[in-house]
């Protein structure tokens, strides 16, 4: 009789491990990323995840901005199907794109206005009581004429200008002068602004030059907000988040504007600084902010300011909710920046789209393995080959560091969102009504 069995044994052997290995990766995640960070590739692998090449069959892909890009455009980009992710929505840029963010919640805070909401009530200067906070912006060159008549209205203000696309400080400068722009419009190879189009868009936004200063330094939030869908919104707040600390003591003086030590927290521009410490990486934790104001300024005063943080961020979500591609394939952690004046007034500064995984000291390393890893866990529920067809309403047990921040449906169903539309004056916003639950602040108007 014929044996038909080539190679004899040890290639069968050889062959049936081939086929375990083949059903053992079955039903493992195949993860491909493009962003080459050991705290991403170590907690794939820890989770036992295959890595594959982006042309095999994936599930998970953690991706750059540009590679979302091309995944979604209608040239290039394909159709996932129902048990691949992705870390961005499509048209993210609606709220990490300087401009566009500006943008959508000048349109955002139109509408309500437009509903009657009391959101939208103003004071008698015409500024809006719980939604200004967003420093004044302008797009330019397109605004140019609407800048310059807000200039000329406080001439000793200072402004700081900022490409749209660009990240880690790159391309911003200061500026108290008029002839400042033009001179930048003409370095800029531009004869004037109204025959612009090759040139980059810019921001120019009004400086808060009061900033809240700790040992003399200025310094900004950063906090971690991940979304797992945005209709209905459900938004998360990451407790760990940090503060970056300039190297240089902060003034105010015109003598100082080009000082970017002073004025921008940015680690990357920061660590080129005499004065930077590696040990520390001019870092503070939010924990050790909120212990320092408690101790300094109150309880109370404290749990107001991050309440109103909390508040800025979920406003910021919604306004940006009815123009994101809300695809069911999509989640995203973003990285929100944000600025406190030394009236306790928090300022969101801008929103970033892929916030920075490198690590500049070890308690950041620990600090960014442990934000993925909670991503992960609330993104892939137990590390499972997805399925875009669940509810996203993973139960408390898997949300490690985060907390939920708002859910639209628990909102609607509890009429908390009602409530705040029904009571003029009362219960808006951050300076809502708060119900003491065991000593820690509970918001009552808008979770």
């Amino acid at each position: 009789m014929r044996n038909y069995t080539i190679g004899g044994p040890d290639a069968q052997e050889e062959a049936t491990g081939k086929q375990s290995d083949i059903r053992i990766m079955a039903g493992k995640v195949k993860w491909v990323t493009d962003i080459e960070k050991s705290v991403l590739i170590n907690n794939f692998e820890k989770r036992g995840w295959v890595q594959v090449t982006e042309n095999e069959d994936w599930n998970f892909y953690w991706m750059s901005v540009q590679t979302i890009r091309n995944v979604f455009s209608v040239e290039t980009g394909y159709r996932l199907s129902d048990d691949q992710i992705v870390n961005h929505f499509p048209n993210h840029y609606e709220l990490t794109r300087k401009d566009l963010m500006v943008k959508n919640i000048k349109r955002y805070r139109k509408e309500l206005e437009k509903e009657g909401s009391p959101l939208a009530e103003k004071d008698e200067s015409g500024k809006y009581l719980y939604l200004d906070f967003v420093p004044v912006t302008y797009m330019l060159p397109a605004d140019y004429n609407l800048f310059v008549e807000e200039f000329r209205k406080s001439p000793s203000s200072t402004w700081i200008m900022k490409p749209c696309g660009k990240a880690q400080g790159k391309g911003i400068f200061l500026i108290n002068k008029l002839s400042q722009i033009k001179k930048w419009s003409r370095d800029s190879k531009t004869s004037s602004f109204m025959t612009q189009s090759t040139k980059e868009a810019y921001v120019i936004s009004l400086y808060i030059n009061n900033p809240l200063l700790i040992g003399g330094r200025k310094f900004d939030l950063r906090l971690y907000v991940l979304v797992s869908t945005y209709r209905p919104l459900r938004c998360y707040m990451y407790k760990l988040g940090f503060c970056r600390f300039c190297t240089v003591k902060y003034t105010p003086s015109t003598s100082e504007l080009d000082n970017m030590f002073v004025h921008l927290t940015n680690v990357a521009i920061q660590k080129h600084g005499e004065d930077y410490n590696h040990i520390h990486g001019g870092k503070w934790t939010v924990h050790n902010l909120r212990l320092y104001l408690e101790s300094t300024r109150g309880k109370e005063v404290t749990s107001r300011l991050f309440d109103e943080i909390h508040w800025i961020i979920v406003q910021s979500l919604k306004a940006v909710a009815p123009v994101m591609n809300n695809d069911k394939h999509c989640f995203e952690c973003y990285g929100y920046d944000i600025i406190i004046d030394d009236k306790l007034k928090p300022w969101l500064i801008e929103v970033n789209a892929s916030p920075s995984l490198t690590s500049s000291t070890a308690n950041d390393r620990i600090l960014k393995y442990n934000l993925i890893n909670d991503t992960l866990n609330i993104a892939v529920p137990n590390g499972e080959i997805p399925d875009c067809k669940w509810n996203k309403s993973p139960p408390k047990e898997v949300l490690g560091n985060y907390e939920i921040l708002y859910d639209e449906e628990l909102a609607q169903g509890d009429g908390a969102d009602r409530e705040l539309r029904s009571r003029p004056g009362q219960s808006l916003g951050p300076r809502g009504g708060r119900s003491r639950d065991s000593g820690r602040t509970v918001l009552t108007t808008w979770k």
